[in-house]
């Protein structure tokens, strides 16, 4: 018998139950990914991914090892956002299917546009997922 491997483990699926086990486990990718300095600072995320209009997880034995989520009008436009995967298990192909995952379920509920700002070197990534770069567009943000 085949020895089982990590990506073998890994199932990515929509999520639609938010325990604080889970926002738990997600503020240590956000702080992993820097988006926040600590994940005490995470706390939000349990009320900001149940807030969101579809959240996709990846998990390992049970435990959430990826993140993504669509934040959407929930008839015609998403934007995909918070893409991220624990440094031990990138490079497998987990963010894609985490985007994929998103897409499917944001499609199936007809919003057919799907929209999404990556970081500057994640290009080849999103561009083999079937998104397209919108040059002479800029990304305005508010100041504090």
């Amino acid at each position: 018998m085949a020895k089982m491997s990590h990506e073998d483990k890994v199932i990515v699926k929509t999520v639609t139950e938010f325990s604080d086990d889970l926002c738990h486990d997600a503020a240590i990718l956000f702080a992993a990914a820097g988006w926040i300095d600590s994940v005490e600072e995470g706390g939000f995320l349990c009320k900001a991914l149940p807030g969101s209009c579809a959240v996709a997880g990846a998990f390992c034995d049970g435990k959430l090892i990826g993140i993504a989520r669509a934040l959407s009008d929930g008839v015609s436009d998403a934007y995909i956002q918070d893409v991220t995967v624990s440094e031990d298990f990138r490079g497998r192909g987990i963010g894609g299917r985490l985007v994929t995952v998103l897409s499917e379920e944001l499609s199936s509920r007809g919003i057919d546009w799907i929209g999404l700002v990556g970081v500057p070197g994640t290009e080849h990534f999103y561009s083999s997922l079937g998104f397209d770069a919108q040059g002479g567009h800029t990304l305005w943000l508010r100041r504090k």
